[in-house]
């Protein structure tokens, strides 16, 4: 594997940074940044939590201005003062999260405050959705102009999103995790329109922590870390593995489900029958899952964003009402909806939204980790919360679980993403629990702290817990779980073995078919 410091100059550069840095207040986010894409190439970024590459992409779209070096767009330099500086220079971004207005149309999330380069007046409607048309035949990307947004799956939603950036004519299109909610199957579309997309002269800044979608999708790749060049290296020169020590500086070691023909025979620690419950909005979010997991054994829940997930775990954290069914803890009966219940029970919970619903951001470390035992002893005695013995707590558990803060006193939001992560374990896990519940694990995690959350589960497992693990990465999931079950509109579709759940049928069932064989 050879890196070079800077890419040459033999082949046209559609966009490149020289010398890049940016500084804020106690932090520097980039510090002499070189960063070069070619004309049609789809150029991966990766590195770690924190290490620049957010702050790299909002100096390219116009977000930030550099404090030093300085951009160029086709070799000429530029600067840019806003992002309609970026976007008239040819540059766009597509984010992870969408930003479209779920009531209106295709064409007219599009539209919004597009202004094209030459035109005299404001188009029509028609003429808008007849420019759409075109691009989305061009590139492969079948969408109607006139369907509402809230009518489209995630990922026709995301060719809206993309759509919208072509349709401004960008040259460069910068992706920030883009399949992070797409199935297998949308996963590999988007490839092959990426693909299109450089085949007609137009660059790809590939963003993703996905190690194998970087090696199959890029033609280059540029690490950075701590908020420098490490330095680009051709794809087809490096493994996953070069790429995931050049992130975080140390070999990492992939972390899986020791593979095993015995099923799991614990006893039942959790017993999920006919559960039915209501979305936010009132509708059926779930219907009539039943789903059941043994001390030792990690269950994998499998789907696309929005199918019923959420309101699944909810449910199980006493946070939303069921309308039918049972749900059984260790033999005991799961009666209400009460937040205390399920802890009283043995039931841990660690939920997407790590800094919303699972911690308390402006509370310190040592803070957050009593959160659920605060009115306990030896933490308090009667009123009155006993600091020395929480401090000393916190510190151990701050070591067991590598939780990476000057003190347990800093306050839990200052933490990088990785390490209020291992926070937010490091309180359900020490409780003993009998049963841990736990949602989208490691997105938008780095490789490093993803090796280490997957550490703390599989031994979590291997102590008696039995886990549910909610996730849309299924290669975490393939990875670490004993059965895969897959969700569809609420519903569960299939509950496979390990060894039967590859990525092809786990897909077909994400996207709702049944017709796979056996799914018993």
């Amino acid at each position: 594997m050879t890196l070079n410091g800077s890419a040459g100059a033999a082949t046209a550069s559609a966009v490149a940074a020289f010398g890049v840095s940016k500084r804020f207040p106690g932090v520097i986010a980039n510090q002499d940044v070189n960063f070069d894409v070619r004309v049609g190439e789809v150029h991966a970024l990766l590195g770690e939590n924190g290490a620049g590459k957010t702050t790299l992409s909002n100096i390219l779209t116009g977000l930030y201005r550099p404090d030093d070096g300085h951009l160029e767009v086709g070799g000429v330099v530029v600067g840019f003062d806003t992002p309609r500086d970026a976007i008239n220079a040819g540059i766009g971004m597509v984010h992870q999260h969408f930003r479209l207005v779920p009531t209106f149309t295709v064409a007219e999330n599009i539209a919004l405050g597009a202004k094209l380069a030459g035109e005299r007046r404001i188009p029509n409607l028609r003429e808008i959705e007849e420019r759409i048309a075109d691009l989305a035949d061009r590139f492969g990307m079948p969408v109607h102009p006139r369907s509402r947004v809230w009518q489209l799956s995630v990922g026709e939603q995301q060719r809206v999103e993309i759509l919208k950036v072509l349709y401004r004519d960008a040259r460069v299109l910068i992706m920030d995790e883009p399949t992070a909610v797409l199935t297998p199957i949308e996963a590999d579309v988007l490839a092959g329109t990426l693909r299109s997309m450089v085949d007609q002269g137009r660059s790809v800044i590939f963003i993703s922590h996905k190690l194998g979608e970087v090696m199959s999708i890029s033609d280059r790749v540029t690490v950075l870390r701590e908020g420098r060049t490490i330095g680009t290296v051709d794809t087809s020169a490096t493994s996953r593995t070069d790429l995931a020590q050049l992130m975080v500086g140390r070999t990492v070691e992939r972390v899986e489900r020791r593979a095993t023909d015995a099923p799991i025979s614990g006893p039942m620690v959790l017993d999920i029958e006919g559960l039915s419950a209501d979305g936010d909005r009132g509708l059926r979010a779930l219907d009539n899952v039943s789903l059941q997991v043994r001390s030792g054994e990690i269950l994998g829940v499998a789907g696309v964003a929005g199918n019923g997930q959420r309101e699944l775990v909810e449910v199980l954290a006493g946070l939303r009402a069921r309308t039918a069914g049972s749900i059984t803890v260790d033999g005991e009966s799961f009666d209400r909806t009460d937040a205390r219940h399920p802890i009283h029970l043995g039931v841990a919970y660690v939920p997407q939204d790590r800094l919303g619903t699972g911690l308390a951001g402006d509370l310190s470390i040592e803070e957050n980790l009593i959160l659920k035992k605060y009115r306990r002893a030896p933490v308090s005695v009667g009123p009155f919360l006993r600091t020395s013995v929480i401090r000393s707590e916190a510190v151990a558990l701050m070591e067991r679980f590598d939780v990476r803060a000057p003190s347990p006193q800093t306050p839990t939001r200052q933490l990088s993403g990785g390490n209020v992560q291992k926070v937010l374990l490091a309180r359900e896990m020490s409780g003993a629990p009998k049963v841990l519940v736990i949602a989208s694990p490691t997105q938008g995690l780095d490789v490093g702290a993803v090796a280490t959350v997957h550490q703390l589960l599989l031994e979590a497992a291997e102590n008696g817990v039995g886990i549910l693990l909610v996730s849309e990465d299924l290669e975490e999931v393939r990875a670490l779980a004993d059965r895969v079950a897959v969700i569809y509109e609420g519903s569960i579709m299939a509950v496979l073995d390990s060894q039967d759940a590859t990525v092809d049928r786990l897909g077909l069932l994400m996207g709702g078919s049944r017709d796979i064989g056996d799914q018993s």
